[in-house]
């Protein structure tokens, strides 16, 4: 970010930043100013700077305890995709109401059927007049049970060949054709849900992107996604957008407070140098930091979180990009995730076996391996990351496969 932007930024906050606001009236201050997400075009709400600009700004709202904007899918995944595809009506009916944190969202993409083959999904989308009908379910909805909208990939034309018969659209979760049924993790926590849709109630004037145009609107909502889970946590205050929820009456001070006390509590931290360090003096307390085995872990750790910085530093000069940055953030993500496992069941011992609890030396450590499982799943596994690698970076021959010019209706079942 240049200098006078920062410093316009930092003056702006020290002149609206109250922490006796609600969370609603500060939420609607920053989306107001275009500083809630001002990675969008200034036609979408927000300032045209890049993805690097943006984290530079929340970081900045975190240095100075400053609760950040809305969080979730509809404010890391919805708004780009409904500012880079969506007409001018869709960017004001709904990215405003992101960028407040009136709206929360979900990512109906995964089914049962078509995880790791998302082009798969057999979810169908009948039009009548203006409407759609969707008929289908999908799986592993991030924050289903808490969302007021959906981004949802429907087939639409199960003649046409799988990658072009399918169709976007923004989906009302609340009404009587969608069901939710949360899903309970071995974590403890809620977060995913499966989605049963039986007549559910699209309108055409909600879809993103020309008729069978899906499969290109989905790829810039999967590229945001790897990109944003490879940047890691900015560290910034947060409170669960949407009107489920309802957090727009806590006040935005109280809120910074809280979660400061939950980050030293060990609730769910981000994988990077923060935690690398909480480690390291983890270990050094437990009297396993001279253990040569265990030196030669963290460091090989801290190695990667270097490599990894030094990755993401090289994706924002235009260069020296390889077209795969996102995908291997992505992998990055994974692979951090799960060395932090190893490493912090290591360093505890048997305390690893036992549920997370306050009389522990961290909580955190078991907070993480429980959550590791996961995020060389979701957004696309590692292996759907090296094949885009393999395919569109590195040139590699596509994996077998039927031609793609196929009707999706005269494909194999699950092909």
């Amino acid at each position: 970010m240049a200098n006078d932007e920062m410093a316009e930024l930092e003056s702006w906050l020290n002149a609206n930043w109250d922490p006796s606001l609600t969370v609603g009236e500060w939420w609607q201050i920053l989306a107001d100013s275009g500083y809630a997400k001002p990675s969008l075009p200034e036609n979408a709400y927000g300032k045209g700077w890049g993805n690097a600009q943006e984290t530079q700004a929340m970081r900045m709202m975190a240095s100075k305890d400053i609760l950040g904007p809305p969080p979730g899918l509809g404010y890391m995944l919805a708004a780009p995709t409904i500012a880079a595809h969506g007409t001018q009506y869709q960017i004001d009916r709904y990215i405003p109401q992101i960028l407040n944190g009136q709206e929360a969202w979900c990512q109906l993409f995964s089914e049962p059927v078509a995880g790791s083959d998302l082009a798969g999904l057999q979810t169908r989308g009948v039009q009548d007049g203006d409407e759609w009908h969707v008929t289908g379910q999908k799986v592993w909805t991030s924050q289903g049970h808490a969302a007021d909208l959906g981004m949802l990939i429907a087939r639409t034309d199960p003649t046409a060949p799988k990658h072009r018969g399918m169709s976007y659209f923004a989906i009302d979760m609340d009404q009587d054709g969608v069901e939710v049924r949360p899903l309970k993790e071995m974590t403890g926590r809620t977060f995913f849900s499966e989605v049963f849709m039986d007549n559910a109630v699209v309108r055409d004037k909600d879809r993103l992107g020309d008729m069978g145009d899906g499969w290109r609107v989905a790829n810039t909502t999967l590229t945001v996604e790897r990109t944003s889970i490879g940047t890691g946590s900015t560290g910034v205050a947060m409170a669960a957008p949407g009107k489920k929820i309802n957090s727009f009456e806590r006040i935005a001070g109280d809120v910074v407070q809280k979660s400061k006390g939950n980050r030293a509590e060990g609730h769910a931290p981000g994988v990077g140098m923060k935690l690398f360090d909480r480690y390291v003096d983890i270990a050094r307390k437990l009297g396993r930091i001279e253990e040569p085995t265990m030196r030669q872990d963290l460091m090989k750790l801290y190695t990667m979180l270097q490599v990894n910085r030094l990755n993401i530093q090289r994706a924002r000069v235009k260069n020296q990009r390889t077209g795969g940055e996102p995908n291997i953030a992505k992998l990055w993500n994974g692979e951090h995730h799960r060395q932090f496992r190893d490493i912090g069941l290591s360093i505890i011992g048997a305390d690893g076996m036992l549920a997370p609890t306050a009389s522990m030396t961290d909580p955190a450590v078991v907070n993480v391996a429980l959550n590791a499982q996961a995020p060389p799943i979701y957004g696309g596994t590692d292996q759907i990351q090296r094949n885009i690698i393999g395919e569109r970076v590195l040139g590699l021959p596509k994996e077998p496969g039927h031609d793609r010019n196929i009707p999706f209706n005269e494909l194999p079942k699950n092909a």
